[in-house]
């Protein structure tokens, strides 16, 4: 038992820095640093790259590469421990099949050429992982039983719910190059496109008929994430206020989390997208979305969190 609780930890632990490590790639034009999978330039490791910034982009794009790899074997040897002592086996099987497909995921990036859909996908999938492997975790250790936690389950829900819809909204700014659309606080001053924004089966950087997609759609894409931004906020602060008398630490979790993910993304829209704030955003995301599991974790199992 104490060995499958460790798993389960170094599992969250590693699927978050993954998350980051992730972002950090597509963040920096690294998603392409190797042009081939699972090998870059046909070796297991980058060699032979004479340009210094190529070789960067490799190092990063395999470095990637293989702590996911590693991850997927965690989550294996974890599955096989479940299986044994049928311990949350379902749901152990539900993380092994969607990192197999977060594989596939990560393979199609690279040989699709950045699809924006293929990348929202995989960096959503990511976040399922990791959202999944909390539950997980959260369930094997005692709680006390608290029936008035279910009184949670609604605001809890909707709060999650408006997070991943902000999330795959991020996930598609990011997948288009749209973070720096809209440069000024707080509108978005010029012409929107949405119709062509939000065209799912394209090529990055071009409308579903092979046109360069317009900095209008852009725009559209950006200004649509912005918006949203505030009905996830009023979302989860509106779940947090309700755990407060239940749940108090809990509560100032979510809510301390919230208040940096949106000052956060505010920051990099003043700034300019630096790379550090904009790993940090992602970062906070994962971080939130996993805090917002908890609370659900305990408002659907009717159980509280030891103060």
């Amino acid at each position: 038992m104490k060995v499958f609780r460790s798993l389960c930890i170094a599992a969250l632990a590693l699927a978050f820095i993954v998350v980051v490590m992730g972002a950090y790639v597509r963040l920096s034009d690294a998603g392409l640093g190797c042009p081939d999978w699972p090998l870059c330039y046909g070796q297991p490791l980058p060699a032979d790259i004479a340009d210094r910034d190529a070789l960067a982009r490799a190092w990063k794009e395999m470095g990637h590469r293989y702590l996911a790899g590693t991850l997927g074997a965690l989550i294996l040897a974890l599955a096989v421990a479940a299986w044994r002592l049928r311990q949350s086996a379902p749901l152990v099987t539900a993380v092994v099949l969607l990192v197999v497909f977060q594989a596939t995921l990560g393979k199609w990036t690279v040989t699709m050429l950045l699809k924006p859909a293929i990348v929202t996908a995989h960096l959503v999938g990511g976040m399922a992982t990791l959202a999944l492997l909390a539950w997980l975790a959260l369930a094997q250790w005692p709680h006390a039983p608290a029936p008035e936690m279910r009184r949670l389950r609604s605001t809890a829900a909707a709060a999650l719910a408006m997070l991943v819809v902000q999330i795959m909204l991020g996930g598609w700014v990011s997948a288009n190059y749209a973070a720096l659309a809209c440069p000024t606080l707080p509108l978005c001053s010029g012409p929107m496109d949405f119709t062509s924004a939000f065209h799912v089966v394209r090529e990055l950087g071009k409308t579903p008929q092979g046109d360069l997609l317009s900095h209008d759609a852009l725009r559209a894409i950006h200004w649509t994430h912005r918006l949203f931004a505030l009905v996830a906020l009023t979302a989860v602060l509106i779940g947090a206020a309700r755990a407060w008398r239940l749940a108090p630490r809990l509560a100032i979790i979510v809510g301390t989390l919230v208040a940096l993910q949106f000052g956060l993304g505010v920051a990099n829209v003043a700034l300019g997208l630096p790379l550090a704030l904009a790993a940090a955003h992602n970062a906070g995301a994962a971080l939130l979305l996993a805090a917002l599991v908890v609370l659900n974790f305990f408002a659907f199992r009717g159980l509280r969190p030891s103060q």
